[in-house]
């Protein structure tokens, strides 16, 4: 193994870790038991693997707080993940990573999503391509901007060690990636995204990977401390169940991580412990000027500089 190059176990280790402490965090902050599921997809199908999801359900803080983490290999690499790297369709492929996303119950806490992974490729003809992905971004409710500055400080913190130019490169890339383009919306202020990435060598991206992840639990949890004993009403819970509802619109039409575990055989029901537990879909729902459901709208869920 060359000095640059990354050995597989390390990475499964590191995410292995970042699972077990994120949820730890969870249950810690909701009182409820995590719920650990060990799953494997044999050999002779056309995905196999092993896989650990971890959920809290119907806790008091927690709707629904999913993570997942995955070590998967096929025979070919779904449509997904060839879009930008043609010359690797149909190559046989490994993927591991961590996917993580949390539905609170109370409306003024955001939802937050947060994946780190990695892929190599093996091409007929050629070495192996290896690269990483991840990020995380904020989907509130309610618009806080001490929220949204502070979750974005903490991901430029995190990538500023490999490069000034990384934050505003991601947050751009997030901005452009997690937007319902039929609806012409952000699915929430953002924060980071990366893909396809190796551009600082094999070490210093799985390092640089690293950060994002050990970043998650300060750029969140103050979040949700500072909002989880807000009253609400009727009036708020609708409003979440709605917004909701352009969250699921998001996974299920436009996600790429969703696309690639659907597509390559993957196991659905861990694929889809992103959907919130309750849902609603209302024809047209404007909100009333001045009210802070259209502040939501028209400060929040747009894009712009948080720091």
């Amino acid at each position: 193994m060359s000095e640059d190059r990354v050995d597989p176990s390390a990475v499964r280790d590191y995410l292995r870790s970042l699972q077990q402490r994120i949820m730890a965090q969870v249950a810690a902050a909701d009182g409820a038991a995590v719920t650990v599921d060990t799953w494997e997809k044999p050999s002779g199908e056309r995905l196999q693997g092993q896989g650990v999801t971890q959920i809290l359900e119907d806790g008091a803080l927690f709707e629904r707080a999913g993570c997942g983490f995955s070590d998967v290999s096929g025979p070919s690499l779904p449509p997904s993940a060839t879009q930008h790297r043609p010359e690797l369709a149909g190559a046989p492929f490994t993927a591991m990573g961590v996917s993580l996303v949390f539905h609170p119950r109370n409306p003024y806490v955001p939802t937050v999503h947060m994946n780190v992974r990695m892929i190599v490729a093996t091409p007929a003809t050629g070495p192996a391509v290896a690269w990483f992905g991840g990020g995380m971004d904020l989907t509130p409710y309610y618009g806080f901007t001490e929220d949204a500055v502070h979750f974005h400080q903490s991901c430029a913190d995190a990538l500023s060690p490999f490069g000034e130019g990384l934050y505003p490169r991601f947050k751009a890339w997030c901005d452009d990636y997690f937007c319902n383009r039929h609806r012409q919306e952000q699915r929430g202020v953002g924060g980071v995204f990366f893909d396809d990435f190796a551009e600082l060598g094999q070490a210093r991206s799985f390092a640089m990977l690293q950060a994002v992840g050990d970043a998650f639990i300060n750029a969140y949890f103050p979040i949700v401390a500072r909002r989880r004993d807000t009253p609400y009403g009727e009036r708020e819970r609708n409003h979440q169940l709605n917004r909701r509802g352009r969250y699921v619109e998001f996974n299920l039409v436009w996600d790429r991580g969703t696309h690639f575990g659907l597509q390559s055989g993957g196991r659905t029901e861990s694929i889809l412990l992103s959907m919130p537990p309750m849902v609603s879909w209302a024809y047209q729902v404007t909100p009333e000027p001045g009210t802070p459901e259209a502040a939501l709208l028209s400060d929040f869920l747009v894009v712009k500089d948080w720091i």
